[in-house]
């Protein structure tokens, strides 16, 4: 089903994704389906990983992503790749995206996506935020449901939309870590429109917080829908994955969104929680 450069079994190219999907809070959740399926949910995070690895971690840069995504091209087109500069990841990745028809164009607008994180530091509108979200996360919800036998455009749509909303929690949580990093998510128009001339603590930003995060809220109703599209055995899993999310998302509300004082994360407790709402 996939390619195996030499020296990488597949095997072997399954486990280091697992190693790699071991830190991942998910990493409980990918036990909700049977082993195949799980073992391209590590395949997908590893690649996901190591992009976000190019675009933030030491040594991150343009050319760097360009290089992993003429990779990615070999990998997909069947080529062998060349035992030295192979990557252990290509062959679960081409693997698993075989075996479950995920679309090709996801992983190249996920380096897209990454990518801008090297070129800008802010977004104009919430059009260009969105747009962002998509690249970075909606392919990853899109991949998802392909694991788990949804192909429709429908299911594709929602997975869209709850990537959003995901990312878009994300973005609230780390509000502050961001601009630390000299980044700005929240689009520039909406901090005129709510009046924040500054990354900081303040009733406008509170403000604007609880704005967009009445958008992922709207966005989020889509979880409600999406499960009805993929494989009833892989359910469970996936709203697992969405439960997480929205539990973060209110426990940002019920913090009336200081997101400045601390990190808002959830305890193992709570994210036991949402698995075990999971199966009700």
């Amino acid at each position: 089903m996939g390619h195996e450069p030499r020296g990488v079994s597949l095997d072997r190219s399954y486990e280091h994704c697992r190693a790699l999907a071991r830190g991942s809070s998910f990493y409980p959740a990918f036990f909700l389906v049977d082993a195949p399926r799980r073992r391209a949910l590590w395949a997908i995070y590893a690649f996901n990983r190591r992009c976000d690895d190019l675009s933030d971690g030491p040594g991150a840069s343009l050319a760097a992503l360009d290089d992993w995504r003429t990779e990615l091209r070999e990998a997909l087109s069947g080529s062998s790749l060349a035992t030295g500069g192979a990557h252990p990841t290509w062959p679960a990745f081409a693997d698993s995206v075989a075996r479950f028809e995920i679309p090709h164009s996801c992983f190249f607008e996920m380096i897209e996506g990454v990518s801008s994180d090297l070129r800008e530091s802010s977004k104009a509108t919430y059009d260009d935020l969105y747009r962002y979200c998509y690249r970075v996360a909606s392919v990853v919800g899109i991949s998802v449901v392909s694991i788990f036998g949804a192909h429709t455009s429908e299911a594709h749509k929602l997975a869209e939309q709850c990537g959003v909303a995901v990312q878009l929690t994300n973005i609230l949580r780390d509000v502050a870590e961001d601009h630390a990093l000299g980044r700005v998510y929240l689009p520039a128009d909406d901090l005129a429109r709510f009046g924040v001339e500054k990354i900081a603590d303040s009733a406008a930003m509170r403000e604007l917080l609880s704005f967009e995060a009445a958008r992922a809220s709207e966005l989020f109703q889509c979880a409600r829908e999406l499960p009805a599209h993929v494989e009833p055995r892989t359910r469970p899993c996936l709203r697992a994955l969405l439960g997480t999310y929205e539990t973060l998302l209110k426990k940002i509300e019920a913090r009336r969104y200081d997101v400045f004082t601390e990190r808002i994360r959830l305890g193992g407790a709570e994210k036991l929680l949402a698995m075990a709402k999971a199966f009700l």
